[in-house]
């Protein structure tokens, strides 16, 4: 979808001629009471649920919990996924064309926030004609996009779906962004943003980004699971060697050559621009900071009802934070329904199957579409 409309920024800027890039599944209703947003986190996109006949290998990001059947059940609710301004999957971002100067915007692509995205997608609904999500979820920097969503445009959601998320940033976490922007800033490949001209990646420092943000989404336990102190094998004389040292600074270790596949994989489809500035939407999301901190009476004006879930083993997005979300939701009076689950997978768990997990979203969501049975009817 694309917008000839300037979008004014919150950091003063305003982005012109830009578009959209998104995808829907199922039907939308006749009052348009049954549409549901699902909002994307870091290295996400629009592709949600299915795969596309000419690639199949390419499954949506969160096709476990989006589909004919499945929690949220696309045979009842019509889903948009939008990718966000700034991303690399279509969306107007860094690689794409500056109409000032017919170049690529590179590092003079504006900065980005939660709020801005959440801004554009409502301009989105707009031209779908939907006034009202049934619902809008998300899970990690989506939760805090639906949460942005429920104070923005409270009249304009029904539910608010946040998956282990928090209302903001720990120093801890913003100092883990900090380092992996670093690793891309300081890549010779960088050449200050604008690689695009160079015909260059920054693709060691996108790598050294993705190995440490992928550290922060597993768990202690499960990372000791499935790679422990396990050894590569080396070969001698012809002859596979376990359990020895290379005595060297290469791979000796499985967790080592794992997080070395998972950089250099990313390093593949990711844009550099892109993770500094999707990084730096996350540092900056703090809706409390403009009521002194005070997350109740940021919420004090959201009319949505509310499911929120965590994970006890998610160091980086912790139950401690949803349940200050909850809290905060309390104090107001708010409907909240909150599922802590015990699972060993770290922050990736709300990507992950998990049958507690997934049967208490299906549950919620046959709610949901009782509600939306009950406004066709009406």
């Amino acid at each position: 979808m694309a917008f000839a409309e300037p979008l004014q920024l919150q950091s003063g800027a305003v982005l012109r001629d830009y578009r959209l890039m998104y995808e829907t599944y199922g039907t939308l209703n006749a009052d348009k009471s049954n549409a549901v947003l699902v909002c994307h986190a870091l290295n996400a996109s629009h592709h949600v649920a299915g795969y596309y006949a000419d690639d199949p290998k390419n499954v949506g990001w969160w096709d476990n919990m989006v589909g004919p059947g499945k929690p949220l059940d696309t045979n009842k609710f019509f889903v948009i996924g939008v990718n966000n301004l700034g991303s690399c999957f279509g969306s107007t971002g860094p690689m794409h064309a500056n109409p000032a100067t017919g170049k690529p915007y590179g590092a003079a692509f504006p900065v980005v926030t939660v709020e801005d995205w959440v801004a554009a997608q409502a301009l989105l609904a707009d031209r779908l004609g939907i006034d009202q999500f049934a619902a809008v979820m998300g899970g990690s920097l989506g939760g805090m996009q639906a949460l942005a969503w429920s104070i923005m445009f409270p009249e304009r959601l029904r539910h608010c779906v946040v998956i282990a998320s928090t209302p903001k940033l720990s120093a801890q976490n913003i100092a883990f962004n900090d380092v992996a922007r670093q690793a891309i800033l300081t890549d010779p490949d960088y050449r200050g943003g604008d690689f695009y001209e160079y015909g260059v990646v920054p693709k060691n420092g996108l790598k050294v980004a993705r190995m440490i943000g992928h550290i922060t989404y597993l768990s202690d336990d499960d990372m000791a699971e499935k790679f422990g102190r396990k050894l590569r094998g080396i070969v001698e004389n012809g002859v596979a060697a376990q359990g020895k040292y290379k005595f060297g600074f290469g791979i000796d270790f499985e967790i080592e050559s794992y997080l070395r596949y998972q950089g250099d994989k990313f390093s593949e489809y990711f844009d550099a621009n892109t993770y500094l500035l999707i990084t730096k939407a996350l540092d900056y999301f703090d809706p409390a900071r403009l009521h002194d901190g005070d997350l109740a009476k940021t919420l004090a004006g959201t009319k949505a009802k509310f499911f929120l879930a965590s994970f006890t083993t998610d160091w980086r997005f912790s139950p401690e934070r949803s349940r200050e979300i909850v809290q905060a939701l309390l104090c107001n009076r708010r409907e909240v329904t909150y599922a802590e689950i015990d699972a060993p997978h770290g922050h990736d768990a709300f990507l992950l199957e998990d049958a507690r997990y997934m049967n208490l979203v299906r549950a919620y969501y046959e709610q949901v579409w009782q509600e939306v049975q009950k406004k066709e009817g009406a």
